[in-house]
């Protein structure tokens, strides 16, 4: 056999590489739906995120809202608790965190209310630092959600979050 006949192409090699393209397009269509069933359905996004009004909240007032099934806490917060929690010692706290940290405006605390312990809910206004008291172990938190005394680990999580404009927070 000479050297030209090996290199060119025949009608068996046409054949073979139609065919293979046209398997791997077909299994592509096959395989496709079963992986796109894996993403998750617009319930599901729609939770992603969520938006709320804060024009209605006075200074020293807060909301609790629901986002992905779980409370989320926000507060307004007075000068004298942005100064009561920016005047902690980070040295005294079980899991040190500046407000500054914790709080993109000052004036807004948005935080999980859901206490690091065991889960529960804790209650506003209450406690030894006169913000949130969890009566399920005793856990109490400041006014900037850090957790100050009793069996909770941590601080109470901030979501990401932005100001979409003055009076609309955007969670998630």
């Amino acid at each position: 056999m000479s050297e030209s006949d090996k290199k060119k192409p025949n009608r068996r090699d046409f054949i073979l590489t139609a065919t293979t393209a046209a398997g791997a397009v077909g299994v592509g269509a096959a395989v496709w739906p079963l992986i796109d069933q894996m993403n998750p359905d617009a319930s599901v996004k729609a939770l992603a995120s969520t938006e709320v009004d804060i024009s209605g909240v006075e200074p020293g007032q807060s909301i609790t809202v629901l986002w992905r099934g779980k409370p989320v806490f926000i507060k307004r917060r007075t000068k004298e608790e942005i100064d009561s929690a920016r005047s902690v010692d980070l040295k005294e706290l079980k899991h040190p965190e500046k407000d500054e940290d914790r709080a993109k405006n000052p004036e807004w605390l948005v935080m999980l209310g859901v206490c690091t312990h065991l889960g529960c809910v804790p209650l506003a206004d209450k406690g030894d630092y006169n913000a949130w008291f969890c009566p399920c172990h005793g856990s109490h938190y400041d006014t900037s959600g850090r957790i100050r005394k009793g069996p909770a680990p941590t601080n109470m999580e901030v979501p990401k979050y932005v100001f979409v404009n003055n009076t609309t927070i955007k969670i998630g």
